[in-house]
């Protein structure tokens, strides 16, 4: 039943992060290597700062064909808004948070800790398995 599986049971646990000052050609790559939309930017203790996604590379592309180059650090581009869900809520409810947003990944936190990060793809998994 959909209703009882949680976020930490389809979450990534294996996280693909930067840091603020990653040079943002570099950022891109790594997202490209690991083919995901999305990752999280932590300090040297692993606490989230922001996420760097698909749309902020837009920016980046935006600003490149302009100054015919493409240069800046990851932290110059970062969301810092950051939405977040919890490990235990119900893959239900992250389904629905998913439909009334645009955002395609959400970092998974347990007692204030980075454990995770959950996509719209995480969600058909759930789904499909439990078919």
């Amino acid at each position: 039943m959909l209703t009882k599986i949680t976020v930490a049971d389809y979450m990534s646990k294996r996280l693909v992060t930067l840091a603020k000052d990653t040079d943002v050609v570099d950022a891109v790559n790594k997202l490209l290597d690991h083919k995901i939309t999305s990752a999280p930017v932590v300090d040297q203790l692993g606490h989230l700062l922001g996420m760097f996604s698909e749309k902020d590379v837009m920016s980046i592309v935006l600003e490149a064909a302009y100054n015919q180059s493409m240069s800046g650090k990851v932290g110059d581009y970062m969301t810092t808004e950051i939405m977040s869900v919890d490990a235990d809520s119900s893959i239900v409810d992250l389904a629905e948070k998913f439909q009334q947003s645009s955002i395609r990944s959400y970092p998974v936190f347990q007692d204030n800790e980075l454990v995770g990060i959950v996509s719209r793809t995480d969600v058909l998994r759930a789904l499909a398995s439990n078919n």
